[in-house]
């Protein structure tokens, strides 16, 4: 005597009934032959879905960033169903709200003579940047995709090789802000191939070759600024104006597209914080209330530029002034342990 277990399908339960048969009542049943039923994956369109499922199944994977992994999560698996909210909860605002322009300071000066260039001196200041605390102060959502990212580099690459790509991008960055410093500060006009500029930073170049015809009257270049009353300073890559309106240029570079100002992340944020401290520092006798996020290429497509208006950077500014509560917090938070384990 042995089971025999078959199965029924009724919707989308399935349902297992087991039956004891004496074994001598299978002693003919190989001679039987049934029709051949159709699977119901036989229609399924293979080569449609086959780049799918080796992305799936393949042992190695490509190198990406933070940014294209939710997409690729959405691609795969459909994108996450959140429970409807009874009520959409209402944006939390600042503990004190900082003044984002300067009212002693109007908006436009003399815009005559060379650009301004205020080196950093860390010896005389111990106020964080900009760009740590932002980085201290990642949502949860960024520090899992980031981490992510990072474990699937370090996979591909290994520790090693993921350590050289990240020097790569540290140093093709360098020379990209380096390039545009001259020609910026120069005023010559960049043409393809010229040989004064390293090979690696011609692709990024010829992106913004096209951004570049419509900025004038550059007003500082790698330039600190340092907002006292807040206590945080930055270097901000440009002030200058972009079809007639001044504006905190930042520059960026990428390997994959970035057309939408979503996908700049926390870039409008930092360019909010680098102006308000520019409108608060006593270095400047101007200040600014736009912002231009540029993003270049290395293969030399052209480049994405994201203009922040007054309207905007008013709203990114509340954000930025959260995150340095939050980082101020942190610090409080990290002082008081230090004091404890002391006693």
């Amino acid at each position: 005597m042995f089971t025999l277990s078959r199965v029924f399908s009724s919707g989308s339960i399935i349902v297992f009934q087991s039956t004891a048969l004496p074994v001598s009542y299978f002693s003919a049943c190989h001679c039987l032959t049934y029709p051949k039923k159709n699977s119901p994956y036989s229609a399924v369109d293979s080569e449609r879905y086959s780049s799918l499922v080796k992305a799936v199944m393949t042992s190695r994977v490509s190198s990406q960033t933070p940014e294209s992994l939710q997409v690729e999560d959405e691609h795969i698996y459909g994108p996450v169903v959140k429970a409807q909210k009874l009520s959409r909860p209402e944006m939390r605002e600042p503990k004190t709200l900082h003044p984002f322009l300067n009212p002693e300071r109007i908006l436009a000066t003399d815009e005559s003579g060379p650009p301004v260039r205020i080196h950093l001196n860390r010896s005389k200041s111990f106020a964080p940047s900009v760009t740590r605390i932002l980085q201290q102060t990642l949502s949860t959502e960024q520090m899992f995709y980031l981490d992510r990212w990072k474990r699937r580099m370090v996979a591909e690459l290994g520790e090693e090789g993921f350590k050289q790509y990240s020097q790569n991008i540290f140093k093709q960055g360098k020379l990209f802000h380096s390039a545009l410093e001259h020609i910026l500060m120069s005023g010559v006009t960049w043409t393809s191939g010229t040989p004064e500029y390293p090979p690696d930073v011609q692709g990024y170049l010829q992106s913004i070759s096209h951004i570049l015809e419509d900025v004038r009257a550059v007003r500082a270049i790698e330039s600190t600024v340092q907002h006292g009353p807040l206590n945080y300073l930055g270097v901000v890559d440009c002030v200058a104006r972009y079809r007639g309106v001044l504006c905190v240029i930042d520059w960026k570079t990428s390997e994959k597209p970035k057309p939408f100002l979503s996908n700049t992340y926390d870039n409008p944020v930092q360019v909010a914080a680098y102006a308000g401290a520019l409108n608060a520092d006593e270095n400047y006798e101007y200040q600014v209330e736009n912002g231009l996020i540029v993003v270049a290429y290395k293969d030399g497509s052209p480049a994405h530029a994201h203009k922040l208006d007054s309207e905007l950077m008013s709203e990114y500014w509340k954000t930025w002034l959260l995150r340095l509560e939050e980082f101020t917090e942190q610090r409080a938070n990290q002082g008081s342990t230090t004091s404890a384990e002391k006693k």
